[in-house]
């Protein structure tokens, strides 16, 4: 073989190899990065909105070299099948909810304590402190990578069949919670009969009466059009709910600075006005599912807290998550749980 066709050859091979390799190998090179972020809401929800405003502006301060392509709707997958596509390198960003990724570590859950919060400022304060600190450390451990700012999924209220104005109304209630121990934990504990069951289902669940009620965000409630088959609303705020945005470990670092800082400054800086489009959707949506005909009560969380320590729940939970996270847990929220 000649010189020259061994210099082609060896061209052509490699030309090959770059054109599969990951995007940050290109990338040191100056090639364009092309990522994606999956996430499960859909085009109306703050978080999507406030993720594709980061990525025009990601596109413009990387002079169109790094592309931000995000994925809504569970496009790429549901939640889990997302997560281990992060984890495993295979998806490049996600937005994962608390109590999901609370199945991996379980750390994801602390802010999610019940009636731990009872307010935003009090968890803003809290999450971008010692709190949030503290669980990003023990989420990176799972091979990702978290951002610094987490995004709101809002306080979680109840919806129902009959009223619950008090505690006791919620005994022996048939209620739906996501795959979560710590959502699970709380209604066991408060002597409801919680069962877990995927979202697409949860509609026909109710309207058949397989459920008597389910609980979830405000956002969540009115997209999924639940005010159709549930006629009472009640605003427990029972736990509050983060999502994360992660990316996986092994391709952030392998990203340049240059393309870190970026996608940093405006991801996060998203993070935090979503998080004011958040609170102020939900005071919105509560005026709008009156309209939609729910009757609308705010029960006493005092009373949901003396139910939970009597029936051995933060016992339980602070024995989960040990006293180091307790501490930091009670030192954030300013009260003894």
């Amino acid at each position: 073989m000649s010189q020259t066709r061994r210099t082609l050859l060896k061209a052509s091979l490699a030309l090959g190899a770059a054109s599969a390799l990951p995007f940050p190998m290109l990338a040191r090179a100056g090639e364009k990065i092309s990522m994606k972020c999956g996430t499960n809401v859909p085009m109306t929800h703050p978080i999507y909105l406030r993720l594709q405003e980061a990525s025009e502006k990601i596109l413009k301060d990387s002079d169109g070299r790094v592309q931000f392509k995000i994925f809504p709707n569970g496009q790429l997958g549901g939640d889990t099948e997302m997560l281990s596509q992060a984890r495993s390198g295979s998806l490049e960003f996600v937005t994962m909810p608390g109590v999901i990724l609370a199945n991996l570590t379980k750390m994801a859950s602390l802010n999610s304590v019940g009636f731990a919060f009872d307010n935003y400022p009090e968890v803003w304060k809290a999450m971008d402190g010692e709190l949030g600190q503290f669980i990003r450390e023990h989420i990176s451990k799972a091979n990702l990578m978290v951002f610094e700012k987490v995004w709101d999924n809002g306080f979680r209220h109840i919806t129902s069949r009959s009223p619950i104005q008090t505690v006791e109304d919620l005994q022996g209630v048939k209620i739906r919670v996501p795959v979560s121990a710590m959502l699970l934990s709380i209604f066991k504990s408060i002597g409801s009969s919680p069962t877990s069951l995927n979202f697409s289902e949860l509609y026909s669940a109710l309207q058949t009466h397989i459920m008597d009620a389910q609980e979830n965000p405000l956002p969540i409630i009115y997209t999924g059009k639940l005010y159709e088959v549930q006629p009472n609303l009640a605003l427990t705020g029972h736990a509050w709910d983060g999502y994360w945005l992660l990316s996986s470990k092994r391709i952030w670092d392998k990203l340049p600075q240059d393309v870190q800082q970026i996608l940093s400054v405006h991801l996060n800086a998203a993070a935090v006005e979503q998080r004011k489009d958040s609170e102020k959707l939900g005071l919105d949506l509560q005026a709008e599912l009156t309209t939609k005909g729910m009757n609308t009560t705010t029960p006493d969380k005092e009373s949901f807290r003396s139910k939970l320590a009597q029936g051995g729940y933060y016992a339980e939970w602070k024995k989960k998550m040990g006293d180091e996270a307790w501490d930091i847990l009670e030192k954030s929220t300013g009260r003894k749980i």
